[in-house]
């Protein structure tokens, strides 16, 4: 009977978690929202060699070779960032920046930041966000 009763508080705790984390995934929140990116600037200096900043916003991808959500993730921005003008998509490969993953408290991939034409961070999503969620975020930036 306690085999069973522990089974169940399992499944029932197991569940509760799916269920606030499937609530939570790729929603778009406030920097400040959990202490994180507050006041936080990034130039296109700090995001590597190459890298140019939106005229007006840009939306930061954290990837890792390995993540799933990370493909369709890009999709969405992409084809975001190719209907704004003056907004630019830049991946980064969490791997090969570990001193940004950790100046931004970045602890799961994909992970989006969406920076207005300063490199302000504006928004901050972890998980696949919703294209009407980007642009709404993309309204906030410009």
């Amino acid at each position: 009977m306690t085999g069973l009763v522990v089974c169940v508080a399992v499944l029932v705790l197991a569940g509760g978690f799916g269920l606030v984390r499937a609530r939570r995934d790729g929603r778009l929140r406030a920097p400040g929202a959990r202490g994180r990116d507050e006041a936080v600037l990034l130039s296109a200096a700090e995001l590597g060699e190459g890298a140019v900043l939106g005229e007006r916003a840009t939306l930061l991808q954290f990837s890792s070779a390995f993540c799933q959500p990370c493909r369709a993730t890009r999709r969405v921005l992409a084809e975001v960032s190719a209907m704004v003008q003056g907004v630019a998509h830049l991946e980064i490969d969490a791997e090969q920046h570990l001193d940004l993953v950790r100046r931004l408290e970045v602890l799961r991939t994909p992970t989006v930041l969406v920076l207005d034409a300063r490199g302000r961070v504006v928004r901050r999503a972890v998980g696949q966000p919703r294209r009407a969620d980007v642009i709404a975020a993309l309204g906030l930036a410009l």
